[in-house]
């Protein structure tokens, strides 16, 4: 039998892409808890996810980010199966079963998209920060910027939260020697608002960041797979 899971979507000022993402997720996942944190948002966002009655609401009273939405979400997540997605409507939920159903033989499983529906220079800077991650941190990631995943969260002990944490959780998982499984997914174009983040911004960083993560991977404990760091009674 299907584990329960629990869906965990950041949003920040995404008014006018909330309420379809939320009836879609939920339409596609009928008996996932769902999870959707507003991220410090300035417009509707927060007054239109409190339209749902079955989505649990997590509200930041300024913005701090996508890594500390996702983390907030994990933390309060009801079942130990979690997944994660982006609120700008580019990640298609329809592909939240499929990857479910791989996790069953896999530690994390991530989604890789298939056909980017960004422009050129989003792809150009997106191939550069792939190459130059890799080559840092050893990771076999093959796109670290879908923020689509699943992920158990027993293993919230091998992440250390920090803005950016994003792109770089599965690089500290697969130091921790945990098994990672890659799926195609669907990518759609964003239809409404504008991305958060610039190129110039992704940049610089990009550069401070593989600075931390590259110490923080030769420094970080690696704890035995299934060794109790709760107590669970």
């Amino acid at each position: 039998m299907r584990e329960n899971i629990s869906i965990i979507i950041p949003f920040y000022n995404e008014e006018e892409n909330v309420e379809a993402i939320l009836y879609e997720t939920r339409l596609t996942n009928p008996d996932a808890e769902i999870i959707a944190v507003n991220d410090g948002s300035r417009d509707e966002t927060e007054v239109l996810i409190k339209k749902f009655s079955n989505i649990r609401l997590i509200s930041f009273p300024k913005n701090l980010g996508q890594s500390a939405a996702l983390y907030a979400g994990l933390i309060n997540a009801s079942h130990s199966l979690c997944v994660l997605m982006d609120g700008d409507s580019q990640n298609d939920p329809a592909d939240i079963p499929m990857l479910v159903q791989e996790a069953e033989h896999y530690d994390v499983v991530c989604g890789y998209r298939r056909h980017r529906q960004d422009n050129w220079q989003v792809k150009v800077a997106s191939k550069i920060a792939n190459w130059t991650r890799k080559l840092f941190t050893g990771d076999s990631v093959r796109d670290a910027g879908c923020t689509l995943k699943v992920i158990r969260k027993e293993h919230l002990r091998f992440l250390i939260p920090f803005n950016e944490m994003q792109c770089y959780m599965i690089a500290m998982l697969e130091h921790a020697g945990l098994t990672l499984g890659q799926f195609p997914v669907n990518h759609r174009p964003r239809r409404f608002g504008n991305s958060n983040y610039t190129i110039l911004r992704r940049a610089w960083r990009g550069i401070w960041d593989l600075l931390g993560i590259t110490w923080l991977l030769r420094r970080q404990i690696c704890w035995p797979k299934g060794y109790p760091l709760l107590n669970k009674d």
